[in-house]
């Protein structure tokens, strides 16, 4: 499949232009990405910002209605389909939903410096829109192969007003790693979030067929890159940055067909609390993050079996699997001051199952 040119990143004098629009557009009308942090913070629309009324006073808002949970997202039974690895979302039927027009920001990232691997599609991709239109800037890692989806990316995170730094390349190459952080480091002007979230799941029904070069790349994509990289931006990280790892529920119930991915994801949860213990005397918070089943490229590319995948998250209470615009919100949480004595922590979205 013959890929598109690579993404440039933006230069700082483009970021400063749009920035200075950006803030000229929301003096004038809230856009609903970024305004009103208090207001929006508390849940309430950008529409109810301009009813005013006196200093202190809680502002009119309009009742929202509830959502069942149940069927606020596709259910399967879903369309058998297959992807090469690593997989589009463009490609996915029904197509994920990262938050692209849902996602409205409340200031709680407000000139933070983030990057995060796997920021093309699924979780990494929410967790970037989610950051940018919080205020963030935000670098982005991925596969030569998935720029089609990098691309609608980087340009969320501008349209939200922040600089956007596409850094495609292999996490399981340590020399690659390293250049990620000092790429990151130099274009953002510094670093105090980072996400390892990138991941490899190859779905195998025996041990017998988990051939060494299939483990050797899952350990290399979920843990090995996840050390390279951390110790790598250690040195740039001030106290009060954080560190998030996305791990599963399948590090507590592993299922058969996923031995390889299970192990790397239970030595991210051991990896996590370690971490938090060594980094606490620096002020450095580190936390992760384990999903259930998310709708996400990860889950077509071999990481369940075709005939699985049409029912895939009928097993949860809830009866589907997750959005990756559903959990965004935790990686915010964890990322902002408002969890400042959340270490060594691993938070569960798993739509009921049970998670930690």
């Amino acid at each position: 499949m013959p890929q598109d040119e690579p993404i440039q990143p933006q230069t700082g004098q483009q970021h400063g232009a749009k920035e200075s629009s950006r803030r000229n557009v929301l003096g004038g009308v809230g856009t609903g990405l970024v305004a009103a942090p208090a207001l929006l913070a508390a849940g309430v629309p950008a529409s109810a910002q301009q009813q005013g009324g006196p200093a202190g006073a809680a502002p009119s808002v309009a009742p929202r209605s509830l959502e069942d949970p149940r069927t606020a997202y596709p259910r399967p039974p879903f369309k058998r389909q297959t992807q090469d690895w690593p997989g589009l979302a463009s490609r996915m039927d029904p197509k994920p939903d990262h938050g692209e027009t849902s996602y409205i920001g409340s200031g709680r990232l407000a000139g933070r410096k983030a990057l995060l691997t796997g920021g093309d599609s699924g979780i990494g991709r929410a967790a970037a829109i989610a950051f940018a239109r919080e205020g963030a800037d935000v670098a982005i890692n991925y596969l030569s192969a998935e720029e089609e989806d990098a691309r609608e990316v980087v340009q969320l995170i501008r349209a939200a007003g922040r600089k956007a730094v596409p850094l495609p390349g292999d996490i399981r190459d340590e020399a690659f790693c390293q250049r990620l952080v000092a790429d990151t480091v130099r274009e953002l002007g510094g670093l105090d979030i980072l996400v390892n979230n990138a991941a490899r799941q190859t779905a195998q029904t025996s041990i017998a067929d988990i051939t060494t070069e299939q483990f050797d790349a899952t350990f290399k994509t979920n843990t090995y890159a996840m050390f390279w990289i951390t110790k790598a931006a250690l040195p740039h990280l001030p106290p009060g940055a954080v560190i998030i790892n996305t791990a599963s529920v399948v590090a507590y119930d592993p299922p058969a067909m996923l031995l390889d991915y299970a192990a790397t994801k239970a030595a991210i949860v051991a990896f996590t609390q370690a971490l938090a213990k060594q980094l606490a005397e620096k002020g450095i918070r580190v936390n992760a993050v384990a999903p259930g089943p998310y709708w996400t490229p990860l889950q077509p590319s071999g990481g369940q079996m075709p005939e699985a995948l049409e029912q895939f998250g009928a097993q949860s209470a809830l009866g589907r699997p997750g959005q990756p615009a559903e959990i965004a919100p935790v990686y915010v949480l964890l990322a902002s001051p408002q969890a400042s004595y959340a270490s060594g922590d691993v938070l569960g979205s798993t739509g009921g199952r049970t998670s930690p």
